[in-house]
């Protein structure tokens, strides 16, 4: 390869912003261009005589060697891509365009660094999956894991968390949580625990790491115990304000995280936020729309529901079930005289007494008004739903002291029994019903009286 034009012609090269190589058959350097250093990090004193294959990704080896047969057998390769490791450690995309010089028996070689590029794609084919996951996917925890999978690609995210603001503890809660150190961040003291709080106090992503000054100390502290660690969150900000927080932590000994990182995770914090506030929504309506908003029992439309599935089950398995329709006399009369806030906390404390007296796998409902059903399943003989009956005014009859009123309810209880008093939901519900005000007329005859 060497002319006597050869040394001008190395300065011109050396202007080029492409790295330009040539390597000889037994696949060692024989000479560098200039931006090589810029490209590799290596000086040309370090470069020549070094074996180029070294220098490759271990992933990328086997097809390079490859791709370097191919050549040195008169196949040029005008766009072969693959990724060298730096001198720092960075990895490198390059693309090549590269052919056999039979007359010079080297393989020249002209080296574009595109690793900007394919960051810049890599990033937008995360950030596209990304926003495709937050928008298609119903499974909260599914999607953590999806993002998670998503940001280790393009960061160090071994470590990975999650982290929920709950206004009614003023405390976080973890849905996602991945950590080598810390298994249960919602404990007192933890640092993950410590580290989020702090995002959720300043309101803005924050980076701990060695150089970052405004930081240092509170990075010395968690380096004293955690090592020399990474930590970077943000604030995961919805409509409603901040509801959580995103962090990841890297690994000692790995690559740090940079202002790129961090707008990557806002991006994401963004998908996530829009995606937690949308489920939280869904959530919320499909309380709604099953449950009574003041007492939170299930609402009429819930109790229907679980009375045809308790209905289906007894015809499979010949068994028993109950309906007590319980209404609660005079409660006009409260009302009136009280007020309707205090109406409302009664029907909230009849509540929680009618609740206390069933089991678990029954249903107190609320389908208007002061009027509750009380849905029994699996019961053994029809004496059982009087029990639950009588158990229920004695709990409804003790007094009860609400906003400085001292009130005493008196309930009217309907049964309907399966299959005795009917085969079908309309059935059920007309004899618990009638049985129901059936009781209120005896209730009202003997007030009279």
């Amino acid at each position: 390869m060497a002319t006597k034009n050869s040394a001008p012609l190395a300065s011109f090269i050396d202007l080029l912003l492409d790295a330009v190589c040539a390597v000889d058959a037994e696949g060692r350097f024989v000479f560098v261009s200039a931006a090589c250093e810029r490209v590799f990090g290596y000086t040309a004193d370090e470069l020549i005589g070094r074996m180029m294959i070294e220098l490759v990704h271990p992933d990328d080896r086997e097809r390079t060697l490859q791709a370097a047969r191919e050549i040195m057998g008169g196949v040029p390769k005008p766009n072969f891509e693959n990724r060298y490791l730096r001198k720092d450690g960075r990895v490198a995309h390059i693309l090549w365009s590269a052919r056999w010089s039979e007359v010079d028996q080297l393989r020249i070689a002209v080296a574009r660094d595109i690793t900007e590029r394919k960051r810049a794609e890599s990033k937008q084919a995360a950030l596209y999956a990304i926003s495709e996951a937050a928008h298609a996917t119903e499974d909260l925890l599914v999607l953590f894991k999806h993002v998670h999978r998503i940001i280790g690609e393009w960061l160090p995210a071994l470590n990975c968390s999650l982290a929920l603001y709950d206004e009614r503890c003023a405390g976080l809660s973890f849905p996602y949580h991945v950590d080598d150190c810390e298994r249960s961040p919602e404990l007192p003291g933890t640092l993950i625990g410590r580290f989020c709080h702090e995002v959720l106090l300043r309101g803005q992503p924050l980076l701990l790491a060695p150089e970052c000054s405004p930081t240092r100390s509170i990075w010395d502290e968690f380096a004293a115990i955690q090592g020399p660690r990474c930590w970077l969150g943000v604030p995961l900000n919805a409509q409603k304000g901040t509801i959580g927080v995103l962090m990841v932590k890297s690994a000692p000994g790995t690559q740090g995280y940079g202002e790129q990182d961090q707008e990557l995770l806002q991006y994401v914090s963004a998908q996530l936020a829009a995606a937690i506030e949308r489920k939280q929504l869904h959530a919320r309506l499909h309380y709604m729309a099953e449950y009574d908003q003041l007492t939170h029992l299930p609402n009429r439309e819930l109790l229907r529901e679980r009375l045809r599935s308790a209905l289906a089950r007894a015809r499979r398995e010949a068994g028993r079930m109950a309906l007590l329709y319980v209404d609660l006399d005079r409660f006009k009369e409260v009302n009136d005289t009280c007020g309707h806030a205090v109406g409302d906390m009664l029907l909230q404390a009849v509540a929680t007494r009618l609740k206390a007296c069933i089991r678990e796998t029954d249903t107190v409902a609320r389908i208007g008004g002061d009027e509750f059903v009380i849905l029994l399943e699996s019961v053994q003989h029809s004496d059982d739903a009087q029990r639950v009956a009588d158990k229920i005014r004695g709990a409804l009859g003790e007094p009860l002291r609400l906003d400085g009123h001292s009130l005493h309810i008196l309930p009217s209880i309907g049964i309907g029994l399966y299959p005795e008093h009917g085969l079908e939901e309309k059935q059920l519900f007309k004899h618990a019903d009638e049985a129901m005000y059936a009781v209120k007329r005896a209730h009202k005859s003997r007030s009279n009286a």
